[in-house]
């Protein structure tokens, strides 16, 4: 399938490109002849506004497999797939207000480094290369094959042109950049991103039906599926197994959300660059209310795709594109290619650099956060005493390195059905452990070195078993499951070796949670603008 781009679009397409380009070159720039630090290149100098590092973790966080993936379960579930997106958004207040103040004091560049703080480097060392592996192998891997994979079905690209191109758009300024033209650049990708999605959800609401405008679209949409609105699914639904009902809001789904923004490295570094920790937590906010509306970009799209491709009478209205490919929306993830087909010239540009912006921006995250683990948690301690412009060109050089190998490794992604999945799958194996050290670290001072450690290396085992034993469990009920079974084998531990507080514990009081007018505001304009679009749409 290809959408037929005209000479405007490819115009507003390489003004996009260039822009983005040329912002994150100028930021990178030496300032008055300075050498950057590891300071510099990792924490972008603790410079990051809240609006930066809001901006900045949406951009990091949506990439092709939401624009892709998000919309066909929308064609295919309905709303349902939106609690990824809303239940994101309560989990930011969380980690603002509970996980961010102490990781803040802690002063750390990265996840690995704050559980040496509180543990030991074995479980530290341990961290490290699990979350490398991660980041190489599944997490980058799999945006370059779904950012290419969208490519060649929207343009005719082949494949391995569009890993290639979409490298080395975001090589081009994160390598030398570091995490400032990272973070700066991904302002703009979120503008980019919200007003090109936008435009390709205001399109198809107003063709649904032709020309009678959003407000009816929606309504004609609600109408026709129903039951494509239903956010908690009943056990008799196919995709129960995928979103098990209430197991949604009750179960796994948290364990995955906390372990995510709260813990993953290339989330959270935006977070551990900001001027000061009321910056950082105004980003969460602002963060939080992108989140609620992120549903209208990346899953009504596919909902009305599903209710115009069920009309015969609609798509005759939509011209000869809507019936010229509609046989290849027999797989749900073309939705969102076959909508910015019905997109009129200009504006396919703007959607397509939408998709581009959501691609690269992850990829660029992903490569700093992967050369920042390297760098500090590995090198740094095997060779201490490095110069600072030492350890900016080492990661730079494991950056570039981590992109080579999942460029080679990206192709080889086509014989699975659904890469969405392998993602979600193998992240599901490790996240339980992951988030039962880091919850224990936090906030319970008995917690020892040793449960930890045995923590990392039977939590994936743990998961292994779940899945291959209970092959009926839903996935998520699993990662609850194996979330209790490892923070058992942490108490246990800790309560055998020792009866007293760990001293490595990191003192917390009452103050240190203290948040300002601003944020519990807009926590609660979040928390209840969720709640009522649960009670709409139970």
């Amino acid at each position: 399938m290809t959408i037929g781009f005209s000479s405007i679009d490819y115009i507003i397409f390489a003004v996009y490109a260039f822009l983005i380009i040329g912002v994150g070159l100028w930021v990178s720039r030496k300032k008055d002849g300075k050498e950057k630090t590891s300071n510099d290149y990792f924490l972008a100098s603790k410079s990051l506004t809240w609006w930066a590092v809001g901006a900045s973790l949406i951009a990091a966080n949506i990439s092709a497999e939401q624009f892709i993936g998000m919309s066909g379960s929308g064609f295919v579930i309905g709303l349902g797939i939106a609690s990824y997106e809303w239940m994101a958004a309560i989990t930011l207040l969380i980690v603002g207000k509970f996980f961010l103040p102490v990781f803040l004091k802690a002063e750390i560049y990265t996840m690995p480094q704050y559980i040496e703080k509180r543990y030991d480097n074995r479980v530290r060392t341990v961290l490290a290369v699990f979350w490398l592996l991660v980041y190489v192998f599944v997490n980058l891997t799999s945006v370059l094959y779904l950012g290419a994979l969208a490519i060649r079905t929207i343009m005719g690209v082949p494949l391995i042109w569009g890993i290639i191109g979409l490298a080395l758009f975001a090589a081009i300024y994160s390598l030398y950049g570091g995490l400032s033209a990272v973070a700066w650049t991904d302002v703009i990708q979120v503008i980019v991103l919200v007003v090109g999605g936008l435009a390709t959800t205001y399109i198809a609401l107003d063709a649904v039906p032709a020309a009678d405008g959003v407000i009816e679209g929606m309504k004609y949409l609600y109408k026709q599926a129903p039951e494509h609105f239903e956010m908690i699914l009943d056990k008799s639904h196919p995709s129960y197994i995928d979103l098990p009902g209430l197991g949604v809001l009750l179960g796994g789904m948290w364990i995955a959300n906390l372990y995510y923004w709260g813990f993953n490295q290339y989330i959270i570094q935006r977070a551990l660059a900001a001027k000061s920790l009321k910056e950082a937590q105004k980003g969460m906010i602002f963060a939080g209310f992108l989140k609620v509306i992120l549903p209208l970009i990346v899953v009504v799209p596919g909902i009305a795709a599903y209710v115009l491709t069920s009309d015969t009478q609609l798509l005759s209205q939509l011209g000869e594109h809507a019936t010229e490919h509609l046989p290849t929306m027999q797989m749900a993830d073309n939705a969102y290619p076959w909508l910015l087909g019905l997109l009129p010239y200009g504006l396919k540009g703007l959607a397509f650099a939408a998709l581009a912006a959501a691609v690269v921006s992850s990829l660029a995250s992903m490569l700093n956060s992967t050369s920042t683990i390297f760098t500090m948690d590995i090198y740094k301690q095997l060779k201490k005493d490095q110069s600072e412009s030492k350890l900016v060109n080492v990661g730079r050089l494991t950056a570039f390195v981590a992109l080579i190998i999942a460029v080679l490794v990206a192709p080889s992604l086509q014989s699975l059905d659904q890469a969405f999945q392998y993602i979600q799958e193998y992240t599901g194996m490790v996240s339980p452990g992951v988030f039962a050290i880091f919850l224990f670290g936090l906030f319970w001072k008995r917690a020892t070195s040793n449960s930890a450690l045995w923590a990392a290396v039977l939590s994936i085992p743990v998961s292994m078993f779940f899945k291959f034993v209970f092959t009926q469990m839903p996935w998520m009920d699993q990662m609850g499951y194996s979330f209790l079974v490892v923070s058992a084998i942490i108490v246990a531990i800790s309560l055998l070796e020792s009866k007293k507080e760990i001293s490595k514990a990191i003192p917390l009081n009452p103050d240190l949670f203290k948040t300002e007018t601003a944020f519990n505001i807009g926590a609660i304009l979040i928390f209840a603008t969720v709640a009522t679009l649960y009670i709409i749409f139970w």
